[in-house]
């Protein structure tokens, strides 16, 4: 009775164990995470692609994304050329530091809390444009922003006027925040 109660505990034990390390549980799901694209070009980019929380660190060169593209807590840190967002793109809380030269975005851009110091020549965003609690010491002159401009808690907020700022890249349309 005893040596039976004892393979039932050792038993239990062992179901408790898990089968898969981190690495491995990791490894699969980044495999999983890039399943996910593949399949989301094959079926022709249409649509939101909901990569946040994920271990992306790159994405394919071209990539057209029909909808919004959420890369919310992502270890990415630049994107691919040819890169196009009909919808919104949102890199809060990412460790990104560049983005690709001529990027479009048809709603708005969330780079709220990451490394960006400088924005690519060419860069339109149809709707907001959040560039608060980062780095950024410059803006390009061509920017064209369709609706507001977020800059708090930047070093350019602390190195310049909103009337400056708004001297430096008119192409905002809507207000700026510093």
């Amino acid at each position: 009775m005893i040596k039976l109660l004892d393979l039932l505990r050792e038993e239990k034990l062992n179901i408790l164990k898990p089968r898969r390390s981190p690495e491995e549980r990791q490894s699969n799901f980044l495999i999983a995470t890039n399943k996910k694209i593949e399949q989301y070009v094959k079926d022709g980019g249409k649509g939101d692609l909901d990569l946040r929380n994920t271990p992306i660190t790159t994405l394919p060169n071209g990539l057209t994304v029909g909808g919004n593209l959420y890369l919310i807590h992502t270890p990415i840190t630049t994107l691919p050329n040819g890169l196009k967002v009909g919808g919104f793109l949102d890199l809060q809380n990412t460790p990104i530091t560049t983005l690709p030269n001529g990027l479009t975005v048809g709603g708005y851009l969330g780079l709220s809390n990451t490394q960006i110091t400088t924005l690519p020549n060419d860069l339109t965003v149809g709707d907001d444009l959040y560039l608060a609690n980062t780095p950024i010491t410059t803006l390009p002159n061509n920017l064209k922003v369709g609706g507001n401009l977020n800059l708090g808690n930047t070093l350019i907020s602390k190195k310049y006027s909103k009337e400056e700022i708004k001297k430096m890249v008119p192409g905002v349309k809507g207000y700026i925040y510093i």
